[in-house]
């Protein structure tokens, strides 16, 4: 499997193409910005591009998606989306072939309703979910409450190993593991829903106090 991340532009946005070496299928994640970048390196590797996904559907993460459109032929998926020409939904546990691969959807709302987090082999690309040392962004305790759910009941549930590809350049590396995140973001470390919304509250703070860019 290959794994590209990709500065796109924006606000130190990322994007990703997923290539099985196998096949030469391969899925993107977030085309933002810089999508003929992404279909460029697939076109030299001979990979042909059988998904795109969006993580959610902010601006920042779907303003490629016409273009990627036009370059591919292929329609991107947002939560709750049925992709045409498998038929598989975009929900919660779908699961789309990607050659001898599979891209497993994990739906962990919070800092969006729509908010999904992808999963291809030992590789989970988090959106605006998971950052490293940071999580994404919330505006009220209900959405928080969201947020803190899905990343204890879904992300932390996987191995340590598990690679962590983010969708912003925001932590102190552009990548991480589900392992070194349980042990160092200071949001996974918080002992209860409570903490976790107080440090939210404090972060400008936090960050302050602790040297935090």
């Amino acid at each position: 499997m290959i794994a590209e991340q990709f500065r796109t532009g924006g606000d130190r946005n990322f994007g990703y193409l997923v290539a099985d070496e196998v096949s030469g299928e391969a899925l993107v994640i977030d085309a933002s910005f810089d999508t003929s970048s992404i279909v460029r390196f697939a076109e030299e590797h001979g990979f042909v591009i059988r998904y795109v996904f969006s993580t959610h559907g902010h601006d920042d993460h779907t303003n490629g998606n016409g273009a990627i459109r036009r370059l591919t032929g292929i329609v991107p998926l947002l939560y709750g989306d049925t992709c045409p020409r498998t038929g598989v939904r975009v929900e919660d546990a779908a699961c789309f072939s990607l050659g001898t691969l599979e891209a497993r959807i994990l739906y962990t709302p919070g800092h969006t309703p729509d908010s999904i987090c992808i999963l291809v082999g030992d590789a989970l690309f988090t959106g605006d979910t998971l950052f490293t040392g940071k999580v994404g962004g919330t505006v009220t305790r209900a959405q928080a409450l969201e947020e803190y759910n899905s990343l204890h009941e879904k992300l932390l549930c996987l191995p340590d190993t598990t690679k962590v590809w983010p969708g912003h350049d925001y932590g102190n590396a552009p990548h991480s593991s589900i392992g070194i995140e349980r042990r160092s973001n200071p949001f996974l470390l918080q002992p209860d829903f409570n903490a976790f919304l107080a440090l939210k509250h404090n972060w400008a703070e936090y960050k302050k106090m602790h040297g935090i860019a």
